[in-house]
């Protein structure tokens, strides 16, 4: 995911450190901050997924252009039929007879993050995507399990890298076989 800006402010964290229950002065209460290591609020572990806020592409909200939701054409996914696929893919496939069959699935299975250095107030973040590594494994019920990394890093008004976070996806060759 990657997002053109994305400001830290003391707002934010406060918020994002309530909602995720950590109640550290270091995130909301300037004063007690200043006496610490860092010197100043910092943003609590994760913090930097947040970004996805500022970028207008990001599937789970209303798109802001007002033409529907992203990821599913034009409503919420919860009323929208699935699209019949125009041809077989890694989700389909065919089997002897020419029947379609469904593939398997994908699932988020590991995020990572390395910090540079806190991200704090006034910081003014950037970040770009990358694919990583892909790698595969064979599974006892599924077939082959392809793994793929994609990178990001976050980069603060200078230039510096801050935060890099690695996110590990998974996609099964079949559904899960039930026997």
């Amino acid at each position: 995911m990657a997002v053109e800006k994305f400001p830290v402010e003391a707002s934010h964290i406060m918020m994002f450190a309530r909602s995720i229950g950590d109640g550290n002065k270091i995130y909301y209460d300037a004063d007690y901050a200043q006496g610490t290591e860092p010197g100043a609020i910092i943003a609590p572990p994760t913090f930097v997924q947040a970004s996805a806020q500022f970028n207008s592409n990001y599937g789970l909200r209303p798109r802001i252009d007002g033409k529907g939701w992203m990821g599913s054409g034009s409503k919420p996914s919860s009323v929208q039929r699935e699209p019949k696929p125009s041809s077989p893919s890694a989700e389909q496939a065919s089997d002897s007879k020419g029947s379609r069959r469904s593939g398997g699935g994908g699932l988020h299975a590991e995020q990572r993050y390395v910090y540079h250095r806190h991200p704090k107030v006034g910081d003014v973040l950037t970040s770009t995507t990358k694919p990583g590594n892909t790698w595969e494994r064979e599974g006892r019920r599924s077939g082959k399990l392809v793994f793929s990394e994609s990178v990001t890093e976050y980069r603060d008004q200078n230039g510096q890298l801050v935060v890099t976070a690695t996110s590990v996806g998974v996609r099964t060759e079949r559904p899960v076989d039930q026997s």
